[in-house]
């Protein structure tokens, strides 16, 4: 039950500890054949949109791993943002973040997150929620069609 075409994930995390978590736990399962990083919410909309040093060209993702705080544009203005958006709407956005706040939960389950995920602090517990995440996604899921 392997995904034939290889996953793009697109992550929004401005701590470079959690980069390398992701990026490791995410390796070590061979679910994400493409990750890319970024570190805030404004460089995530140049990535999405190809601006600024982005303009060459970037994949579309096929999920977005969103921290919802962080520095300038936080996790919930990119989420209001891209939901509004025809062409990017359709990206399943999972918040993965350290905030257990129910506003938090409320309110990005508002903006059309596609799930909520507090972040581990135990590092074994972090590749396995990763592990679950990567498995329901890129395995169990069916996601739409990037023409779509």
């Amino acid at each position: 039950m392997r995904r034939i075409d290889p996953a793009i994930v697109l992550l929004v995390e401005d701590d470079p500890g959690d980069q390398k978590l992701v990026k490791i736990s995410l390796k070590r399962q061979r679910i994400a054949n493409e990750l890319h990083i970024v570190s805030s919410g404004e460089e995530a909309l140049d990535f999405l949109y190809q601006r600024g040093k982005y303009n060459g060209g970037t994949p579309r993702p096929d999920l977005i791993l969103l921290d919802l705080n962080m520095p300038g544009m936080g996790g919930k203005e990119f989420l209001r943002r891209i939901k509004k958006d025809e062409d990017l709407k359709k990206i399943p956005v999972v918040i993965l973040t350290t905030s257990d706040s129910e506003r938090d939960i409320i309110d990005s389950y508002h903006l059309q997150a596609s799930g909520y995920v507090k972040k581990p602090v135990d590092l074994e517990d972090f590749k396995n929620v990763m592990k679950e995440i990567g498995e329901y996604w890129f395995v169990m899921c069916k996601l739409p069609p990037k023409e779509v």
